[in-house]
């Protein structure tokens, strides 16, 4: 059921792969959400009415959602060519959604005035899971400012990890994500070895779905909409390598940090699949 205290207010700012399905979510749970994002209202189908202007976003913006593509995207909706946080008179809190590195998101608290609450709510799941509601959430802040905002999550996803105070959803995050990029790498190598052997791609998946080789792209290979995709900067594979570079840049001190260099590079060498 709908928190009255979020029924207008909430905007996402980012509405791309991830931030237009997770907009439709809170719309359907009753949430009156807008969108704001520098492609025209045009480009977004059903969800065009509810894309607003910067302006007319800011001015009604009370819980932001920040999902766009890196830090320094980030910085110019908090605090550059969007501002928002000198612009929007009657914001209150502040959720991070995009993965970024943990570092920066720790400094954030220092950036930005104590009276505005911050939760970092970085998510897994792909598009898919986005547009079915679905997303697991891995959440930092205060435990009384993440139950004020669980009917938001809840809207968006089906799995919730309360990981301790701002910065830690996205410490677990970037951790979390090592591992989807090192199954994205060795799974894309092990269909291609298996492809010169005369293995059938399907009966393969469904081996490893079923045996100790199990892993989240091998199971959800037909439905995890990069899955046959090959590095480019700006798609999600591409992604995938600025996720890799967010998890070192917030490695313990004197950390081994090989494998994940040479995972990183594995990423950005893809092909597409056919």
């Amino acid at each position: 059921m709908t928190n009255p205290d979020f029924a207008t207010g909430v905007g996402i700012a980012g509405c791309g792969r991830m931030g237009a399905p997770m907009l439709a979510a809170l719309r359907a749970a009753g949430f009156d959400a807008k969108g704001f994002d520098v492609r025209p209202p045009s480009d977004f189908g059903a969800l065009a009415p509810h894309i607003l202007p910067l302006p007319d976003f800011a001015t009604r913006l009370t819980t932001l959602i920040t999902v766009v593509r890196d830090v320094a995207q980030t910085d110019d909706v908090l605090f550059g060519a969007q501002n928002l946080i000198a612009t929007a008179p009657n914001l209150s809190t502040v959720i991070i959604s995009s993965t970024l590195s943990p570092r920066y998101v720790r400094a954030l608290r220092d950036r930005i005035s104590p009276h505005i609450t911050l939760i970092d709510a970085p998510m897994s799941g792909a598009a898919v899971a986005a547009e079915e509601a679905r997303l697991s959430f891995m959440l930092g802040g205060e435990p009384q400012d993440i139950a004020t905002h669980q009917p938001l999550f809840e809207a968006m996803g089906a799995h919730f990890h309360h990981m301790g105070g701002f910065g830690a959803g996205m410490q677990a995050k970037v951790l979390n994500n090592l591992l989807a990029a090192s199954n994205t790498a060795m799974t894309r190598l092990v269909l291609d070895w298996a492809d010169q052997s005369g293995l059938e791609e399907r009966a393969l998946l469904d081996l490893i779905h079923t045996s100790s080789g199990q892993n989240w792209l091998a199971s959800g290979f037909e439905e995890i909409e990069f899955a046959r995709d090959g590095w480019e900067v700006d798609n999600t594979i591409g992604i995938l390598t600025k996720n890799v570079a967010s998890a070192l840049d917030a490695a313990p001190e004197g950390a081994d940090t090989a494998l994940p260099d040479l995972i990183k590079t594995q990423i950005r060498a893809l092909k597409p699949r056919a």
